[in-house]
């Protein structure tokens, strides 16, 4: 009965099920995996002391940024140079801006550093001037922004004296010195200003440390891919009892409906009746014979 398992069109079904079942199923373990990863990091951020009270160590020490070193302490020293406002950033539920100032090193790298925030919009906002002369900053590492980050504004088009995301790349661009991958937010900001004192801009945790948005996605992932290996094997199953059951019909002599969906490598019974018609002779004279006989004159 489950012959027809080895015509060809049932061959190419049989393919399909026999790759795309490890397929779903691998997928699913990796989508795991990664969920599984992230639920391990978070376990370790959480048992890491809170990075801000450890020691503070040389700025060069602790490049490039990680998981560990982010919101360590760093301490750099050098005079300010360029200032820029960072707009469209949320404190305390409230909407402002970053003051950043990037800070010349000995090396003439310069180190972006967030000196605090203030509330209201970057245009046209007077902030308080950075310290004159060579000065000793301790901050909060802070790895380069992206595309990704809370409060960036990646679209561009900003006033002059304003940049939308710390990060090196960018700052690159318009500054005429080299610049670290890295940034400091001051624990303590200064006072001043025209909105009021400014406040610190707390570090935020190191990206992918979190049970984030994308843990759970993992997670939804990996139950799609295995309720997917499940669909196929149960439309292959599904598919394999209707053709045995056609077959069988056939076999007791039940014309399907449709002609055309007859089970591959079988006929109907009126294609299989049709060479035993031609081979009884009798059979083939007899709608000649009563032809003849209804043109026959009947008898006076």
């Amino acid at each position: 009965m489950y012959r027809f398992l080895l015509t060809p069109r049932w061959w190419g079904i049989n393919l399909f099920v026999v790759l795309a079942i490890p397929f779903c199923v691998f997928m699913g373990t990796w989508q795991l995996g990664r969920f599984e990863d992230r639920v391990q990091s978070h376990e370790q951020a959480e048992k890491r002391p809170d990075p801000s009270t450890r020691a503070a160590k040389p700025l060069d020490e602790l490049l490039p940024v990680d998981k560990v070193t982010s919101g360590r302490p760093a301490v750099a020293t050098g005079t300010y140079a360029d200032q820029f406002l960072v707009p469209g950033r949320k404190l305390d539920d409230r909407q402002g801006f970053y003051v950043l100032n990037m800070l010349r090193t000995d090396s003439g790298k310069a180190l972006p550093v967030v000196r605090g925030w203030l509330p209201g919009s970057a245009t046209g906002a007077r902030v308080p001037a950075a310290p004159e002369g060579e000065v000793t900053v301790t901050g909060d590492l802070q790895a380069s922004e992206n595309s990704r980050s809370d409060g960036v504004n990646a679209r561009g088009g900003l006033p002059s004296g304003q940049v939308g995301m710390i990060s090196a790349a960018t700052l690159v661009n318009i500054v005429p010195y080299d610049v670290y991958d890295a940034w400091v937010t001051l624990p303590e900001a200064e006072a001043g200003g025209t909105g009021g004192a400014m406040k610190p801009v707390p570090a935020a945790a190191p990206e992918g440390s979190g049970l984030d948005l994308k843990a759970f996605q993992n997670l939804g992932y990996t139950g799609e891919w295995f309720v997917f290996a499940g669909f196929v094997l149960f439309m292959w199953f599904r598919l394999v009892r209707r053709e045995a059951e056609a077959m069988r019909d056939i076999a007791l002599g039940i014309v399907p409906e449709d002609p055309a969906a007859a089970p591959e490598g079988s006929a109907a019974p009126e294609a299989q009746a049709a060479p035993e018609a031609q081979d009884d002779p009798a059979a083939a004279e007899a709608p000649g014979a009563s032809e003849a006989a209804r043109k026959a004159p009947a008898a006076p």
